[in-house]
C-alpha cells in the first residue's frame, strides 16, 4: 500500500512540474510578444505610416512665353483648397516621361496623317532620350498600335509606322481614345506622364461621355496637350472640350491655321514637358477619399517680373493604400 501511494505521489509531482513548465514557457512567449527586443537600453516600436505626397509639374514662363529657369523653392507658394502647403520636395530638372500620342484617324484626317506622322517624329527627336511613348489611333475603333511585345518605345521609326498603320476612315471616337490612353499611362514606368491629342473634330462615335473623360483625367497624373486641327466648315468641332482637359491637367491647347504648323507645335510641347519644375508636398488638411482638391501655385520672382504659372487645377484624392509598418527606434 505504501509503495502504491508513493507511486501515486511521484506521478502527481511529475504532473505538477510539467504544468509549471508549460505555464512558464507560455508566459515567456507572451512576454516576448509584448516587449520589443532591447539592445543597449533602446527598444523598437512598430507604427503605421500612410503619407500621401502630391507631386506637381509646374511650368513658369515670362510675358513672351519663354521658360523661366533658375527659380528656387523659396520662389514658390502652393495652396490646396486655399490652405498654404509646405513644399517638401523641389526639383528643377528634365524628368523622363511616359507619353501617349492620341491620333485621330477618322475620314477627314486622310490627307493630314502624313504631316501628323512627321510631327510625331519631330516630337520624339526633341524629347528626353529616356522618355517612353505609345500610340493610340482612333476612328470608330480605338487601337494601341505598337507591337504587343513593345508597349512603349522611343524608336522614332516605330512611332511613325504606328501613326500610319491605320487607314483614315469612319467616324470619331475621341472620348474612347482618351480613356484608352489614360489606361495605358498607368502601365508606364516613368514618374511624369503626358498625353498629346491630335484631332480635327469633335466626337460622334464614343461609348464614353466627356464627363467620364474629365473625371478620369483628374484622377490621373497626366498633363494633357491638345492640337485641334479645325476647319471653319466643320460642324462637329469641339475646341471647348480640349481646352477643359488641358486646363484641368496643366497642359495646353493649340489651334493651328494650317496642318504644316503641327510639327513646330509638337516640338514646342516636347520642350514644355522637359522645362518644368516639380513641387511636392504632403497635404496639411485631412484627405477624404474621392474628394476633389483645388490647387493654386504662385511664384514670387526675385526681380519682381510678371511671370505666368501653369499646373493642374486640382486632383482627386485616391483611395488610401494599406498602411505600411515602419520601425521607429526610441529610448526605453
Amino acid at each position: 500500500m505504501w509503495i502504491k501511494a508513493r507511486s501515486r505521489g511521484m506521478i502527481l509531482l511529475i504532473g505538477i512540474a510539467l504544468s509549471c513548465l508549460v505555464l512558464s514557457t507560455a508566459s515567456s512567449s507572451v512576454a516576448q510578444k509584448d516587449a520589443a527586443p532591447a539592445t543597449g537600453g533602446e527598444k523598437n516600436s512598430v507604427i503605421s505610416v500612410n503619407v500621401s505626397l502630391v507631386d506637381l509639374p509646374v511650368s513658369v514662363t515670362d510675358s513672351h512665353g519663354n521658360f523661366v529657369s533658375g527659380l528656387a523653392r523659396e520662389n514658390f507658394q502652393v495652396y490646396e483648397d486655399k490652405q498654404a502647403q509646405k513644399i517638401s520636395n523641389f526639383a528643377d530638372e528634365d524628368i523622363p516621361t511616359t507619353v501617349g500620342l492620341v491620333v485621330d484617324h477618322s475620314g477627314s484626317m486622310r490627307t493630314k496623317l502624313p504631316q501628323v506622322s512627321a510631327a510625331v517624329a519631330a516630337f520624339a527627336r526633341s524629347s528626353n532620350p529616356k522618355d517612353e511613348m505609345f500610340v493610340v489611333n482612333f476612328n470608330d475603333i480605338v487601337s494601341l498600335e505598337l507591337p504587343a511585345a513593345t508597349p512603349f518605345t522611343s524608336d522614332i521609326r516605330l512611332l511613325e509606322k504606328a501613326v500610319l498603320r491605320v487607314n483614315a476612315e469612319g467616324r470619331t471616337a475621341l472620348n474612347d481614345g482618351i480613356i484608352t490612353a489614360l489606361g495605358q499611362l498607368r502601365s508606364g514606368h516613368r514618374e511624369r506622364q503626358a498625353l498629346i491629342i491630335v484631332s480635327d473634330g469633335g466626337d460622334n462615335a464614343s461609348k464614353h461621355k466627356f464627363a467620364e473623360v474629365l473625371a478620369e483625367a483628374r484622377r490621373s497624373k497626366a498633363i494633357i496637350y491638345a492640337i485641334g486641327i479645325f476647319s471653319p466648315d466643320e460642324a462637329e468641332q469641339n475646341p471647348g472640350m480640349l481646352e477643359k482637359l488641358a486646363k484641368a491637367t496643366g497642359g495646353q491647347t493649340f489651334f493651328p491655321h494650317s496642318i504644316t504648323e503641327v510639327t513646330s507645335i509638337c516640338t514646342q510641347i516636347a520642350h514644355d514637358i522637359r522645362e518644368q519644375y516639380t513641387l511636392g508636398y504632403v497635404p496639411s488638411i485631412a484627405e477624404v477619399e474621392g474628394s476633389y482638391r483645388k490647387i493654386d501655385v504662385k511664384v514670387v520672382p526675385p526681380n519682381r517680373a510678371k511671370l505666368h504659372v501653369r499646373t493642374r487645377a486640382g486632383y482627386v484624392v485616391p483611395p488610401k493604400m494599406p498602411s505600411s509598418p515602419a520601425v521607429i527606434s526610441g529610448k526605453s
